[in-house]
């Protein structure tokens, strides 16, 4: 582990430390600290305060990711399910870490947790921001003998699973937009990535990715195009501990994973259902260039998204579909004379 990401081990719990035992604990001279703390925020973007006869602290104490406390925050039945469990500080992506992984060997239940992403991704290539000890970052790989085609609903399975966990933590309101995301009020709070590795007929690797705002600052999300929300303003700071719903949501997403395999989309439609926030509004679905406008009527039992347009219903696979609510329609400009 680098020196900077040993550091902010021993500052993630917003005390001061002199430099002195930061030294000594990490076997640093005392120039080292100064530079590995100065490296700790260039980096990781984090505050580190500095005052003469105290030492060092962060400004706002992090719940780091912990292995032994995460998996002490499931059931047996969930811990069963967990095959192999990954820990990253960093990382380019948990999901690129588990299609890697996956291609090598890695069984199924592989779970890959990391505190930042240097190249966090969402859907439809968009980049996700991913600063340090501020986020769920979470990936899961799953194995399946069949082929993709068989995969078309496992994402909103997963989905409507981890809205029942959030529910279940305090957070009211929450609600799915198709296909993947996960909103607040109408804001967004999370977002599932599945990326799928296969044979036409089989058998499939699947790595569902998860990522989930906690704990955002101002200058983190500058490259964030859209309303946003973190658990730190739904449940307040302190109102949740990170590796307890890391775990809670791990185990929801194995246990869907492993049902999705036996019984499909089915017994998860309505559980979809109660939590749709957009059913019955009028929406706009975006296709490339194409723009269509409609009213969203629910999804069908292969999850794919019906649409009332001019009295019809269309269907719309997600794929490289883009929904949102429908905006104003602008009224054309005018000229009067006389």
């Amino acid at each position: 582990m680098e020196t900077h990401l040993r550091l902010v081990r021993y500052l993630a719990d917003g005390q001061y430390h002199s430099g002195e035992a930061l030294a000594s604990a990490l076997g640093l001279s005392r120039a080292a600290i100064w530079k590995a703390v100065r490296k700790a925020s260039e980096r990781l973007g984090l505050v580190i305060e500095s005052r003469l006869g105290k030492g060092y602290r962060l400004t706002a104490p992090l719940e780091l990711l912990d292995a032994e406390r995460l998996l002490g925050a499931m059931s047996p039945a969930g811990r069963g399910r967990i095959s192999r469990l990954e820990i990253h500080d960093a990382i380019d992506s948990t999901n690129a870490q588990l299609l890697r992984a996956g291609q090598v060997g890695a069984p199924s239940g592989t779970l890959c947790l990391a505190e930042c992403q240097t190249a966090g991704r969402g859907r439809r290539g968009r980049a996700w921001v991913s600063p340090f000890g501020a986020n769920l970052y979470l990936s899961l790989l799953w194995r399946y003998p069949g082929g993709p085609g068989e995969l078309g609903g496992l994402s909103l399975a997963a989905g409507a699973a981890l809205a029942r966990v959030l529910e279940g933590a305090g957070v009211a309101d929450i609600g799915l937009k198709w296909p993947n995301d996960l909103l607040w009020r109408r804001r967004k709070l999370g977002g599932l990535l599945l990326e799928v590795a296969a044979e036409a007929q089989g058998p499939s690797l699947v790595v569902v990715g998860l990522g989930l705002n906690t704990q955002l600052r101002g200058d983190q999300v500058q490259g964030i195009d859209q309303p946003w929300v973190d658990l730190d303003e739904i449940l307040g700071p302190g109102g949740y501990s990170r590796n307890q719903l890391a775990a809670h949501l791990a185990e929801a997403l194995t246990a869907t994973l492993e049902a999705y395999g036996r019984e499909g989309l089915a017994p998860f439609l309505p559980l979809w259902d109660r939590y749709d926030r957009y059913r019955g509004e009028e929406v706009e679905i975006r296709l490339g260039d194409r723009l269509v406008r409609g009213i969203q009527a629910g999804i069908t039992a292969q999850g794919t998204l019906r649409l009332e347009v001019a009295g019809e219903t269309r269907i719309f696979h997600s794929g490289e579909v883009s929904l949102r609510l429908a905006q104003p329609e602008t009224a054309p400009a005018t000229t009067r004379t006389g």
